[in-house]
C-alpha cells in the first residue's frame, strides 16, 4: 500500500467561458480521484476563484497557493485541478510555476488529461499548454467582437463611472444619488469656483470623498471625472460613440465650455499647478543664465523674494533675485504698458493634449504588436493541422480587419492637428485686461491668479542686470 500524500486543490472558473465545469462540480470529481489515489486534502487546501487565466499575478489565489506550497515545510505534495487550463492559459507561466513547484517536489495533476510517464508524456502536457493558450486568445476575440456588436447596438457595458450605477442587461445606468453629489462638487468647483484639479482632489479627499473604487482622489482622478463626456450623455467604447439614453445633469454647452477651458490651460510636463505654489508667479519666472525656475525665499528677512534654484545651490554664477513685491509691480507695470497701447507679440499654439497622444500611440502600437503574435499562431495553427482552410480563412479574415481598424486609428491620432483660428491683437488685450484685474484683486487667491495668469503666459524670463522682463505670450 502506498504512503498517503497531501495535496491541495485549485479550482478556478471565468466568466466568459461558457463549457467548463461549475466550481462545485469540478471540486467533487477533483476529491472523488483523491479518495480513490491516496491523496489527503485540507479544507483549508482548497483554494478556489474565478477570474481570467491568462495572467498568475491577477489570481490571489492561485499566489497563495503557490506561496504555501514553496514552503520548507513541504506541506503540499501534489495540486489536483480538473483541467490544465484551470491552472494557467499561459504557456509560459504554465512552464515557470510548474518547474518552481516541481523544485519543491510538488505535482501538478489534471484529473481529465492523465499523462504517461517520460519525455513523450511532457510533449503531451506542452501541447496542451499550447491549445489552451490558443483557445483562450480565440475566446477574447470572440468576446471583443460580441462586446462590439453590442456596443454598435447601443448596449451599455463598460463599468459604471462614479455617479452612476448598472443597470444589467445593457440597459441605461442609473444615477447613485450619493456618488453623484461628489461628481457635482467637482465640476462646481472647477466651473463656477475656478479651483485647479489638484486643489480640488485636496478637498474632496479633506471631505471623504473618494474615487468609485473607493481610493483617494487625486489630480488625475478629478480630470477623468472633468473630461468624461459620459457625464453630458455621450457612450464611448473602444473608439465606438453614441449618445445614450441614460439620465443627464450636466449641460453639453457647459462640458463643451470646460474642456476648451482645460485644453487651453494645459500645461507643459514640467509646470507646476497653481494651488502648489507659493506665489501665483512661482513656476513661471525663469533664470537668463540655466532657464530654472525662480523659487521664493523667505530665509530670516521679512522680505520675500524670488531666486533661482541652481544659482543657491552653487551650480553656476551670476545671481537673479528679485523682490516679490518688485516682481508684482514689474508684471503690473508691463500689463498696463500693453493696455495703454504698447507694442507686444504672442504665439499661436496647437491645444492638441501631446501626452494623452502618446499614450493613446503606444497602447495602438503594443495592440498592432499583439497582433501580429495572433497572426502568427493562427497560421501555425493551421501548419499543424489544427485548423481547416476555412478556420484558417476566416480567422486571417477577421485579424486583417482588426489591424485595418487599428491602423486607421493610429493614422488619425499621429495625423496633425489643425492650428486654432488666430486670436487679433486686441482680443489679446482684452484677455490681458481681465487677468491684470484679477492679480491686482487682493480679495482672489493666489491660486485664481496663478490659474489665470498660466492661460495666457507660459514664462518670464527675469533678467537682473537689465532689470527687465520677457513674457512668452501664448493664445490656445
Amino acid at each position: 500500500m502506498s504512503a498517503l500524500k497531501n495535496g491541495a486543490l485549485y479550482i478556478r472558473v471565468s466568466t466568459a467561458d461558457q463549457t467548463e465545469l461549475s466550481p462545485d462540480a469540478q471540486q467533487r470529481l477533483l476529491l472523488d480521484y483523491a479518495k480513490k489515489n491516496g491523496i489527503v486534502i485540507a479544507e483549508d487546501f482548497i483554494f478556489e476563484e474565478s477570474v481570467s487565466g491568462r495572467h498568475a499575478d491577477r489570481r490571489p489565489k492561485f499566489q497563495e497557493m503557490i506561496a504555501i506550497a514553496k514552503q520548507e515545510s513541504h506541506p503540499i505534495d501534489v495540486i489536483l485541478v480538473w483541467k490544465y487550463s484551470r491552472f494557467a492559459r499561459n504557456q509560459e507561466e504554465s512552464i515557470v510555476y510548474k518547474s518552481l513547484l516541481k523544485k519543491s517536489g510538488v505535482d501538478v495533476i489534471s484529473i481529465s488529461e492523465p499523462l504517461i510517464d517520460g519525455p513523450f508524456g511532457t510533449l503531451i502536457e506542452r501541447i496542451i499548454e499550447w491549445m489552451d493558450e490558443y483557445y483562450s486568445i480565440r475566446l477574447s476575440g470572440e468576446v471583443i467582437r460580441g462586446m462590439k456588436e453590442k456596443a454598435l447596438k447601443h448596449g451599455y457595458q463598460t463599468s459604471p463611472c462614479l455617479g452612476y450605477d448598472a443597470a444589467g442587461s445593457g440597459k441605461p445606468f442609473v444615477i447613485n444619488e450619493a456618488e453623484y453629489s461628489i461628481v457635482k462638487f467637482i465640476m462646481d468647483q472647477y466651473d463656477l469656483e475656478n479651483h485647479d484639479p489638484t486643489a480640488i482632489a485636496r478637498s474632496c479627499n479633506e471631505l471623504g470623498y473618494h474615487t468609485k473604487r473607493g481610493n483617494l482622489m487625486e489630480r488625475r482622478s478629478v480630470e477623468r471625472i472633468l473630461r468624461n463626456p459620459f457625464y453630458a450623455g455621450t457612450v464611448i467604447w473602444n473608439g465606438i460613440s453614441f449618445e445614450g439614453a441614460h439620465e443627464t445633469r450636466l449641460d453639453r454647452e457647459r462640458f463643451n465650455n470646460r474642456i476648451k477651458r482645460m485644453d487651453a490651460r494645459r500645461k507643459t510636463p514640467k509646470s507646476r499647478n497653481p494651488s502648489a505654489c507659493k506665489h501665483w508667479l512661482s513656476g513661471l519666472l525663469k533664470c537668463p543664465v540655466c532657464g530654472a525656475t525662480l523659487t521664493v525665499t523667505a530665509g530670516n528677512t521679512s522680505c520675500p523674494y524670488f531666486q533661482c534654484w541652481k544659482y543657491a545651490k552653487g551650480f553656476h554664477k551670476g545671481s537673479n533675485s528679485i523682490t516679490v513685491a518688485k516682481a508684482e509691480r514689474t508684471v503690473f507695470r508691463y500689463f498696463d504698458e500693453i493696455l495703454a497701447g504698447a507694442d507686444f507679440s504672442y504665439t499661436v499654439r496647437n491645444t492638441t493634449l501631446d501626452v494623452e497622444k502618446d499614450d493613446t500611440v503606444a497602447r495602438i502600437r503594443q495592440a498592432l504588436d499583439h497582433l501580429s503574435m495572433r497572426e502568427s499562431r493562427i497560421k501555425l495553427a493551421f501548419e499543424n493541422g489544427i485548423d481547416t482552410l476555412e478556420e484558417y480563412g476566416a480567422n486571417k479574415k477577421r485579424l486583417l480587419e482588426e489591424r485595418q481598424h487599428l491602423q486607421q486609428e493610429l493614422d488619425r491620432t499621429l495625423a496633425p492637428a489643425a492650428l486654432p483660428v488666430e486670436m487679433s491683437k486686441e482680443d489679446f488685450r482684452k484677455e490681458i485686461c481681465n487677468v491684470n484685474d484679477v492679480l491686482k484683486d487682493p480679495n482672489e487667491s493666489s491660486e485664481t491668479k496663478g490659474l489665470l495668469l498660466r492661460s495666457i503666459v507660459d514664462s518670464i524670463v527675469y533678467n537682473k542686470d537689465s532689470g527687465t522682463m520677457f513674457f512668452d505670450f501664448f493664445v490656445s
